[in-house]
């Protein structure tokens, strides 16, 4: 189940308000280097803008939900072009992972072909071809 992606500020992992590790987390992305792109943004002239940016941002982004990280470390665990052997898991880390991934993918599809089957769809369907 993929909820929705949404911009947190997360104070827990962050540097004064948490705002880089927040868009860091948005844009999948390491939390250095959204502060390296900051601090050169900042140097290289766009100085004010940029303070007053993440001043806005540390004020109007809600701090993250506590279940949040996890959800985003769960998306990020399992992606096939990542290698996931080489971040340290163990085979039968790796196999559980899937085992889980799978069975929601499947729960997906039997959700999908329950509502296809239905009356519902086929009423859904005749309103549409009118």
């Amino acid at each position: 189940m993929k909820k929705h992606k949404s911009l947190y500020r997360d104070p827990r992992h962050g540097k004064i308000s948490g705002v880089c590790a927040g868009l860091a987390n948005y844009f999948e992305l390491e939390a250095w280097l959204v502060r390296i792109i900051v601090l050169s943004a900042t140097l290289l002239g766009g100085g004010f803008l940029v303070i007053l940016a993440y001043i806005a941002l540390s004020l109007m982004l809600e701090k993250q939900p506590e279940d949040y990280e996890q959800t985003v470390q769960m998306q990020r665990d399992h992606k096939l072009k990542s290698r996931p052997w080489k971040q340290g898991a163990s085979a039968h880390q790796l196999i559980n992972n899937l085992t889980q991934e799978l069975d929601k993918v499947e729960m997906k599809v039997c959700r999908i072909e329950a509502y296809v089957t239905s009356d519902a769809f086929k009423v859904n369907k005749a309103f549409r071809d009118l």
